[in-house]
């Protein structure tokens, strides 16, 4: 039996919204476990001004806390999903992936305008290069502006007329009880999402059976495997998590399809296919994806990519 179980998280509004959701699923499965949370800041936190893209190495939001889990002072970490870099430190692993919510990402406009209605030249806020490439694709005349700050200061920034509209996680304001904020929930026809977009994961020690048991029974099987098909696609692109890259596997009507798309920052190129096959193909289905996108292109894109500095938006 786990007597008593500490939670490494971030200390961010909905970081701590996911670390209670797992701490009171915890409790209902162990009720004799005393679940703790223990708050770690982490270089994203930091540094709030910088464009994502531009913070050193990957893993920006979690490198901290997966230090404290492999130095013991916490005995699991709960993240967002896609936040997780690819590669888990040796040691460590992904012990479940929780239920998923909405994937989509969603537009906060001031003046209640939807993305097609925004006027041309419009000052459109986002943290993400995959959002920033996806709204030049759609409209090349609107400007993307940086947005940081946890979902209080976002949502200020733009009611005081800093942006005309911001785009986020569907999933994030939908947990945190903003949804009536959300003027449009965007398709993923026009924007897929990032990989592992609305999935909570629970990282443990590998060498902690009793815990990594306990822990299982938090997993959600078929975001599990949604999850595995795109962050295996994201590793074969040889991608991390600021790079403008969006997918979204699913299963639907007895199929399981994964779509996804490699952009220019610019979004001047826009390579986008699908994949169908079984949910127990999940992983293969990510790294053949992979492989038909790299052939189409997707290669010299991201060479670029990684050539050169992140692009750098203006701050507000």
């Amino acid at each position: 039996m786990v007597n008593r179980i500490i939670i490494g998280t971030r200390g961010s509004q909905l970081a701590l919204w996911q670390a209670h959701f797992v701490r009171d699923a915890l409790s209902r499965l162990s009720p004799e476990t005393t679940v703790d949370l223990k708050t770690i800041r982490t270089e994203g936190d930091r540094d709030t001004n910088a464009p994502v893209a531009q913070l050193s190495g990957k893993g920006v939001f979690i490198k901290e806390i997966e230090d404290a889990l492999l130095s013991r002072e916490v005995d699991i970490a709960v993240h967002s999903m896609k936040d997780v870099p690819t590669e888990i430190p040796e040691g460590l692993v992904i012990a479940a992936v929780c239920e998923r919510e909405d994937v989509r990402d969603a537009l906060l406009s001031r003046d209640g305008k939807k993305l097609a209605e925004l006027p041309s030249g419009a000052r459109i806020g986002t943290s993400s290069l995959r959002r920033q490439a996806l709204l030049k694709h759609f409209r090349a005349d609107f400007e993307i502006l940086t947005l940081r700050g946890n979902l209080n200061t976002r949502v200020r920034k733009l009611d005081e007329g800093l942006y005309d509209a911001i785009v986020l996680a569907q999933a994030g304001l939908q947990r945190l009880g903003w949804s009536s904020r959300i003027t449009e929930s965007l398709s993923t026809d026009i924007a897929l999402p990032a990989v592992a977009q609305g999935a909570v994961g629970v990282e443990c020690r590998a060498g902690d059976p009793q815990l990594r048991q306990l822990v299982d029974r938090l997993n959600h099987a078929p975001t599990r495997s949604a999850v595995e098909a795109e962050r295996t696609l994201l590793r074969e692109l040889e991608g991390g998590c600021q790079v403008p890259i969006g997918a979204w596997a699913r299963a639907e009507q007895g199929r399981f399809i994964l779509e996804a798309c490699v952009m220019s920052i610019d979004g001047k190129i826009y390579l986008r296919d699908r994949i169908e096959g079984r949910e127990s193909e999940a992983s293969s289905l990510g790294s053949t994806l992979a492989k038909k996108l790299l052939r189409a292109g997707a290669d010299k894109i991201l060479d670029v990519i990684r050539r050169s500095a992140a692009s750098e938006l203006p701050a507000v």
